[in-house]
């Protein structure tokens, strides 16, 4: 039992040192959170403010452990080869179709209790969806919460939809 015990405890270790994903902190994260908070503000900007600032924030990002695995979940799982493992022309009934992808999730390191977003490294690798850890002295789910103006978020989702935010994150990805 001590064994099994153990080989678990080395593979969620393998899953989280995984290329999709990477650590911020100190001066790295502060950079990281301006340079989106920047892009934020002006897409809002660009976009008008028709929306509610709280509506907005939704059709940006999903925000909370439990949207982002929502998400996660109506997103199709893809193949060691690239494509996906459900075909897009034969869909059951019961099914919705993922009216949206997220292009990569934030994560908080100082979730406690640790279990409430233990199952998104494993969600997101088998969606191909990159992890982004984000870990403060002050506490990284203070910061993901500064940035979509609440008091605290565990996880952001960042919803892929074609503007300056999603530029943004994928030159954070690229190693811009």
């Amino acid at each position: 039992m001590r064994n099994r015990n153990r080989a678990s405890k080395n593979s969620v270790a393998q899953e989280k040192d995984s290329s999709s994903s990477s650590y911020y902190e100190g001066e790295r994260l502060a950079r990281l959170l301006k340079s989106i908070h920047k892009e934020i503000e002006s897409t809002k900007t660009l976009e008008g403010n028709s929306l509610p600032e709280k509506f907005w924030f939704k059709q940006q990002f999903a925000i909370g452990v439990n949207e982002v695995t929502r998400v996660l979940e109506r997103m199709s799982p893809v193949s060691e080869s690239g494509r996906s493992l459900q075909q897009s022309h034969v869909m059951c009934t019961n099914h919705k179709v993922p009216s949206v992808h997220l292009q990569a999730i934030l994560i908080a390191s100082d979730c406690n209790p640790k279990w409430l977003a233990k199952h998104l490294p494993s969600l997101a690798s088998s969606r191909k969806v990159p992890l982004i850890f984000v870990k403060d002295k002050r506490g990284g789910s203070l910061r993901l919460g500064e940035l979509v103006k609440l008091k605290t978020a565990i996880a952001i989702g960042v919803k892929a939809r074609g503007n300056a935010i999603n530029e943004i994150v994928e030159g954070i990805l690229c190693g811009k």
